[in-house]
């Protein structure tokens, strides 16, 4: 049997000895990284079909909109 040690009652779950009982017990864990290390959040309100991610250096953010799409990226670019 493994011990398991809890410093902090947040829930309790009673077991009733003598019947055969399956106990699962799950917890919300940590969330995930966020978006970017710096914190800079992605605005995507707004994204269309095709839509490609840009910062948007006016308002700190990250953004996919109808900006830039895959349609329109090279429209008057030269490569």
């Amino acid at each position: 049997m493994t011990s398991v040690n809890i410093t902090t009652t947040k829930n309790t779950v009673t077991v009733n000895e003598g019947d055969t009982t399956v106990v699962d017990i799950a917890t919300q864990g940590p969330q995930g990284p966020a978006f970017a290390a710096t914190g800079t959040i992605l605005n995507d309100s707004n994204k269309i079909d095709n839509s490609i991610v840009y910062f948007s250096s006016s308002d700190g953010t990250f953004k996919a909109d109808a900006t830039r799409t895959v349609e329109n990226l090279v429209d008057g670019g030269s490569f």
